[in-house]
């Protein structure tokens, strides 16, 4: 029996946390060249598809590791610069309508650099808050 694809949501920051309500990973994608968001997109898209426990990734879809753990990521090359989608996995999520991934938010770093620990803090804080606050766009 085939699984049903996953939804995909967006995390939207809490009007107590953000008065503006900011979408992160909305922002960080409208930055991106078309061709990046592109593959971001249809990497998104296979991976909800699949779902998430059989896509086996293809180098564009990782878990993440130690302080990052808990974290998948989106991995896309474009503009001499690697771009990564953070997202957060929510299994049987009711309060989502369902299995679903949550993008969290994104990152551009040269290639061949890691990226700014200052960077993966502020990724962290965001997947700590949409943990307490569940709030994702309508």
């Amino acid at each position: 029996m085939a699984s049903e694809p996953w939804l995909i949501h967006f995390f939207q920051r809490h009007q107590s946390d953000d008065p503006g309500r900011s979408v992160p990973a909305q922002e960080f994608m409208d930055g991106l060249p078309i061709k990046v968001l592109a593959e971001m997109v249809a990497a998104l898209d296979a991976v909800a598809e699949a779902p998430p426990p059989a896509f086996s990734g293809g180098g564009k879809w990782e878990a993440m590791h130690g302080a990052m753990a808990g974290l998948f990521e989106v991995r896309v090359q474009g503009g001499g610069l690697n771009h990564r989608l953070f997202c957060v996995l929510e299994r049987d999520a009711g309060d989502l309508g369902g299995s679903s991934i949550v993008v969290i938010g994104g990152l551009s770093k040269p290639k061949r650099s890691a990226a700014n620990p200052r960077d993966y803090r502020r990724v962290l804080g965001l997947k700590a808050e949409f943990e307490r606050r569940r709030t994702v766009l309508e």
